[in-house]
């Protein structure tokens, strides 16, 4: 240690001063992407090699997880040559996590640009007094509120320049970079939902900017992204135009978390819409949801689509079961019967739903008329040969309607109504195909 008056201390002894005193000193050549380190001590030893490439130096100082050693998602790495660009002296405080442990070791870099070359010098130092420690606890609690915001820069879109870039996954501070909003945009679509990318590059256009984006006004956008982990998840990009001359055009753009309440909506619309056309006992189609799918298919079928039949369930002798049993073994039975419908129309193209009280309908499309009449056969069968909790054996009548190419709504329905009713009449458990002739429902019973 050089220890003498201050008058007599000479620029040789304060370079012997920084070589004891500074943790790391770095140079870097970016004509050639490489670094050498000069001098390295402490946790710098195990940090940073003697010589690499500057990229990499780059990643290791600040692209990856905030206070973590976990590299960011390669599509994000396409940003590393925007971030090691340094038109003046540069300094920041990082937080970089060795791996194997939790605690983050503070430290504080200052990038010095050498005059007149393509070369910096990077100094390095680790902060180890107590009090920075109490700092990144506190600033850690802080983030943990303002990280709702992923990322946030500020724009001068007539210059084509970005400033002020945040990206709080990566760090607590603003970074440096030379990127400018154009390069940032192409690469950024890239971060994009397939099916959100069109509408991205239409909001983010500068025309299209300038034209809806009013002073002090602020637009925004969901849409889902990929984070720097790799998954996407949903976001909120907004825009909102600072207070600048009228020849000026400046925006902070900034990407905002929602995935927690988005996911939490969702979950709340699937459980309404399940409410809006299930059936709160067998899960099935509701009434008014099969109904719709009938007319549907009705509708596509004259069109020229394809075929639709119809199949009509009414349980045999259900209210002996609910006088004899009560009420809720009968509701068990029903709730069995909707699961055996659900797994009869399994990979097929068709819709079951309950009509109402024992009564069900199922749709079938694209069914030939002996395909139809053999499901509708195994299914009676299958109703017949299920034993029912506490109630033992149950039997089914079945009817069985083709959609003819004058049928209106009703009249398709008529027919599988009172084909339905014949299965019942001549001795229930059967299946019964309606057609006409004379005017009257041929029955055609089971085992075709």
């Amino acid at each position: 240690m050089v220890n003498k008056p201050l008058e007599n201390y000479t620029p040789e002894d304060l370079l012997v001063i920084l070589d004891s005193n500074v943790d790391a000193i770095v140079m870097v050549d970016t004509t050639i992407k490489k670094y050498r380190t000069i001098t390295r001590k402490g946790i710098f030893m195990r940090f940073i090699d003697e010589t690499g490439d500057y990229n990499d130096l780059i990643q290791k100082l600040w692209f990856h997880l905030n206070n973590s050693s976990e590299e960011i998602n390669d599509d994000y790495k396409a940003f590393i040559d925007y971030y090691g660009e340094f038109k003046g002296k540069y300094s920041r405080r990082l937080n970089i996590t060795l791996e194997g442990e939790k605690t983050p070791h503070i430290i504080q870099m200052t990038v010095y640009p050498v005059k007149d070359t393509d070369k910096y010098v990077f100094a390095m130092d680790e902060l180890d007094d107590d009090e920075y420690v109490e700092e990144f606890m506190t600033t850690r609690k802080v983030n943990t509120i303002q990280n709702a915001y992923l990322f946030s820069m500020y724009v001068d879109l007539l210059k084509d320049t970005t400033s002020s870039i945040s990206v709080t996954e990566i760090s607590d501070e603003t970074v440096n970079s030379n990127i400018t909003y154009s390069q940032w945009r192409l690469m950024t679509v890239n971060m994009i939902w397939p099916e959100d990318k069109q509408q991205f590059l239409t909001i983010t256009d500068p025309e299209y900017l300038k034209k809806n984006l009013g002073f002090g006004r602020t637009n925004s956008f969901d849409c889902m992204m990929k984070n720097l982990e790799g998954e996407f998840i949903w976001v909120k990009l907004i825009f909102s135009r600072a207070h600048t001359p009228e020849d000026e055009f400046r925006f902070v753009f900034m990407v905002q978390n929602i995935n927690d309440n988005v996911m939490e909506l969702m979950s709340t619309l699937k459980k309404y819409e399940s409410l809006a056309v299930r059936d709160p006992l067998t899960h099935l189609y509701n009434h008014g949801v099969i109904e719709t799918e009938i007319r549907n298919a009705i509708d596509v079928n004259k069109k020229g689509g394809q075929a639709v039949s119809l199949l009509m369930i009414d349980l045999d002798h259900f209210k002996n079961i609910n006088d004899t049993y009560g009420h809720s073994v009968g509701d068990n039975a029903l709730k069995t019967l909707g699961d055996i419908f659900k797994s009869s129309i399994e990979g097929k193209s068709a819709s079951v739903g309950r009509w109402g009280g024992e009564e069900f309908v199922i749709l079938l499309r694209g069914m030939t008329r002996d395909e139809v009449l053999n499901f509708a056969e195994e299914l009676r069968s299958k109703v017949e040969s299920t034993n029912f909790e506490d109630v033992g054996r149950i039997t089914c009548s079945i009817g069985i309607s083709h959609l003819r190419e004058d049928d209106t709504f009703d009249e398709f329905f008529d027919r599988v109504d009172k084909a339905m009713y014949t299965s019942k009449e001549f001795g229930r458990n059967m299946v019964t195909e309606a057609f006409l002739e004379n005017d009257s429902i041929v029955k055609m019973v089971s085992n075709f």
